[in-house]
């Protein structure tokens, strides 16, 4: 890659013109001086998780009925990882990023002296800037070209000066990396050729490997230069959403196919979120070792399941994920229309809940229980409402966000494409004068 550099005016740091493997040129600028300390080495990496849970095990051995105490383990392991939670702080890798950082403070619940605000999906389709980089690459491309991951990631940190940036990519990168057949249609999302409804298609979910997904490793050590004091939040797809698109072999209403599966062949759909949770685990742990600041296990179908399913099936792998990070980065666990989840999604290891836009702030704190931030949870139509009207929704979430341990901003949703930019920046400012 080609780098020019070009000043951009008193105070404003550095610009660059850069040329991608692709030929594609991408603008960037440096918003901050590099970050201060080291920022790669990650020291004190826990041991990853060894094996499978007593549970899994007499399931893959056929010894025992495979949803048999399921709940009950789970609900024991959540009560030691709370304890642990108590003791151990999800603090960031390098100390002063973690003490200087609202957005990381307010992960650990130490109440920065501004609420950090970012925005799901802030780096995307809502920018022209991406529109015009992204017109002729097809998104799965613009998820493996490191150069146009950092400038995607960074539009939207210049635009709106956010506590926080969040990894440009997909939850079905990490399947496409191991080799699914998957592509993202427009209007539709990720369409599957060949679905996982057999054992005999399970093997096809081999082990993500972390040369399976370099480019991941070099676009966060680019974005690490380019960020300043800004905390980069990597993310993932937590196995049940994996699951529903593989299994559907797309999105789905209903997810009839994925609940026939969970509830007539249980062996068979644990085994599936088994070797899910294990890839989305490496993809994770791939972030995490080259950089990022956070983690977000995005679980955008569990709303599908009740609470009792979500404990009996899910919760269990995703906790398995959230695990191998716990102590080491904030973890935040998020999914839409999952009010009745809440305390179930925060005991499966979460250091910060996502909240969606229907439960208000204060009673989701309450469901959640303590020892958690919450995360949310403006409507995102509201970005469309006159301007008083808006700033009295932001004002009415900040208030109930007050009643939590910590809170982060954010929507309680991705941002809508037809979202005017500017009311974004506008919800910046609202959110950071309180």
């Amino acid at each position: 890659m080609s780098v020019v550099h070009i000043d951009a005016g008193p105070g404003s740091g550095s610009a660059s013109v850069q040329t991608a493997p692709s030929g594609v040129a991408v603008a960037s600028a440096r918003v901050a001086p590099s970050r201060d300390g080291d920022t790669l080495h990650r020291p004190g990496r826990p041991a990853a998780p060894s094996g499978l849970s007593p549970a899994d095990a007499a399931r893959r051995a056929g010894t025992a009925d495979p949803c048999s105490g399921t709940t009950d383990l789970y609900a024991g392991a959540a009560d030691l990882r709370a304890d642990a939670a108590a003791t151990r702080s999800a603090a960031a890798r390098r100390p002063g990023l973690a003490t200087t950082a609202p957005f990381l403070r307010a992960c650990r619940r130490d109440q920065p002296e501004t609420t950090p605000v970012w925005f799901m999906r802030q780096a995307g389709r809502v920018l022209p800037e991406y529109r015009a980089l992204r017109a002729d690459v097809p998104m799965l491309d613009s998820c493996r070209d490191p150069a146009m991951i950092t400038e995607i990631t960074m539009q939207p940190v210049r635009r709106f000066r956010p506590d926080a940036a969040i990894f440009f990519s997909d939850i079905v990168v990490p399947l496409v990396a191991i080799g699914l057949d998957i592509d993202i249609v427009a209007g539709v999302g990720p369409v599957v050729a060949e679905p996982v409804r057999d054992a005999a298609r399970l093997t096809a979910l081999r082990a993500l490997e972390p040369d399976d997904v370099g480019y991941v490793t070099q676009a966060v050590r680019d974005l690490l230069g380019e960020l300043g004091g800004t905390p980069l939040i990597g993310f993932a797809g937590a196995p049940f959403t994996l699951a529903s698109y593989l299994v559907e072999g797309g999105p789905s209403r209903n997810h009839l196919r994925t609940k026939a599966m969970m509830y007539g062949e249980p062996k068979l759909w644990h085994d599936l979120l088994d070797r899910l949770a294990t890839i989305t685990t490496a993809f994770l742990r791939v972030q995490v070792d080259a950089g990022v600041d956070a983690v977000q296990l995005f679980d955008s179908w569990a709303g599908a399941l009740s609470e009792d399913d979500y404990r009996r099936y899910v919760a269990p792998h995703s906790a398995r994920v959230l695990d191998a990070f716990a102590g080491e980065v904030p973890r935040i666990h998020f999914g839409v229309n999952t009010g009745e989840l809440l305390a179930a999604m925060g005991q499966a290891g979460a250091d910060v809940v996502g909240v969606d836009w229907r439960v208000p702030l204060d009673e989701a704190a309450r469901r959640i229980g303590p020892g958690r931030a919450v995360q949310g949870n403006l409507d995102p139509a509201a970005v469309f409402a006159p301007e008083p009207v808006l700033a009295a929704k932001v004002g009415d979430v900040l208030a109930r966000g007050a009643k939590a341990e910590g809170h982060v901003f954010n929507l309680g949703h991705g941002v809508l494409p037809e979202t005017d930019p500017g009311v974004l920046a506008h919800i910046v400012d609202l959110v950071h004068a309180g």
